[in-house]
C-alpha cells in the first residue's frame, strides 16, 4: 500500500499586480507539469484523485495520458479557503502574510484574515483524510501509536493537491500533531513528489515516509516552491 502525494506546479498567483484566489498555472508551471508527467510515465497506481482548484486540475492533465487510472476530482483535497483576496491589489496578501508570520505560535491558528482559519483548515483535511482511508478499507486502531488496520491493499493512489493539504495529510498517516505553520514545516516544491508506504507490524499497519518533496524530474532552474 503506497499513497503517493504530488503538489501543483508553479501558480500565477499574481497578474497585472492583482491577487487571484484559484489561479491557472504559470507558463513555468505548465513546463514543470509535462516533466512530472514524464517522470512518472509508465508507473502503475490503482486510483487518481485530485483537488477541483484550476491548478491541481492543470498539473494533472499531463498525468491523464501517461497513467492508465482515471482521475477523479476530490474536493476534500482543496487548500486553505482565502476567496477575500481574490481581485484585491497584491500589496494586501502580502501585508496579511507579514502580519501572520508576527504573531506568536498559539496565535498562527487565526490565519489570514477574512480566510479560513488553519484550525477549521486542519480540521477539514484530518476529516476528510479519515473519510477517505475508512472508505479504502483503512482505518486508525485504538491506541496510543500510529497504528493502522489495513483491509485492503489496493496499491499505489496518487492524490494532485496543494503545500497544505499535503503537509495535514502526511501529518496524519505518521500520527504527528498538526501544526499551524504546516506549509513551512514539510517544504513541498512544485510537482514535488512524497511517498508514504505502508509497513506491517505484529498488530497492524504503520505508514513510513520514503520520500518527501522529490523534484529530481525538474533541472535546477526549473524547480519553484
Amino acid at each position: 500500500m503506497e499513497i503517493v502525494l504530488v503538489r501543483h506546479a508553479e501558480p500565477e498567483w499574481v497578474k497585472d499586480g492583482i491577487n487571484y484566489d484559484n489561479p491557472p498555472l504559470t507558463e513555468r508551471g505548465f513546463r514543470q507539469a509535462e516533466m512530472l508527467a514524464d517522470s512518472l510515465r509508465g508507473q502503475s497506481f490503482s486510483e487518481f484523485h485530485v483537488s477541483p482548484l484550476v491548478r491541481a486540475q492543470q498539473t494533472a492533465a499531463p498525468l491523464t495520458s501517461v497513467l492508465s487510472a482515471k482521475v477523479e476530482t476530490s474536493n476534500w483535497l482543496e487548500e486553505i479557503r482565502s476567496e477575500i483576496w481574490h481581485g484585491t491589489p497584491a500589496e494586501k496578501a502580502e501585508e496579511a502574510f507579514r502580519k501572520v508570520r508576527t504573531l506568536p505560535s498559539q496565535q498562527r491558528w487565526v490565519g489570514l484574515e477574512g480566510g479560513e482559519t488553519v484550525r477549521d483548515f486542519v480540521d477539514r483535511i484530518h476529516l476528510g483524510a479519515s473519510v477517505f482511508l475508512q472508505e479504502h478499507g483503512i482505518s486508525r486502531i485504538d491506541s496510543d501509536l500510529p497504528v493502522w488496520d489495513i483491509q485492503d491493499d489496493r496499491g499505489a493512489i496518487i492524490l494532485v493537491a496543494h503545500a497544505g493539504t499535503n503537509s495535514v495529510v502526511i501529518s496524519h498517516l505518521l500520527g504527528l500533531d498538526t501544526v499551524p505553520w504546516e506549509w513551512d514545516r514539510f517544504v513541498l516544491g512544485h510537482t514535488s513528489v512524497t511517498r508514504i508506504e505502508a509497513m506491517k507490524l505484529g498488530d497492524g499497519y504503520t505508514f513510513c515516509l520514503s520520500k518527501l518533496s522529490d523534484v529530481e524530474h525538474l533541472p535546477s532552474g526549473m524547480r519553484t516552491r
